[in-house]
């Protein structure tokens, strides 16, 4: 029986964090992992925007199975 792949980063959690010099960066757990800090946005709302970039991204190579692929230099 085959058993279909789960993203990398489908159980993935987010946390806005405040980092040095008043920016914010976003805390991206993986079950299993150590934590990453994706950094350095301006504004919280701008983090906000990356997980829900993130999040979307995930899903969409999540239906398709092509995960984090490069685009061929043209």
């Amino acid at each position: 029986m085959h058993m279909a792949k789960m993203h990398p980063h489908a159980e993935a959690t987010y946390r806005i964090v405040p980092i040095e010099g008043g920016y914010f960066g976003v805390e991206v757990v993986i079950p299993e992992t150590h934590p990453t800090l994706v950094s350095r946005f301006a504004i919280a709302a701008e983090a906000e925007a990356w997980i829900a970039w993130h999040k979307g991204r995930v899903q969409a190579e999540a239906s398709t199975q092509r995960w984090f692929r490069r685009a061929k230099p043209q």
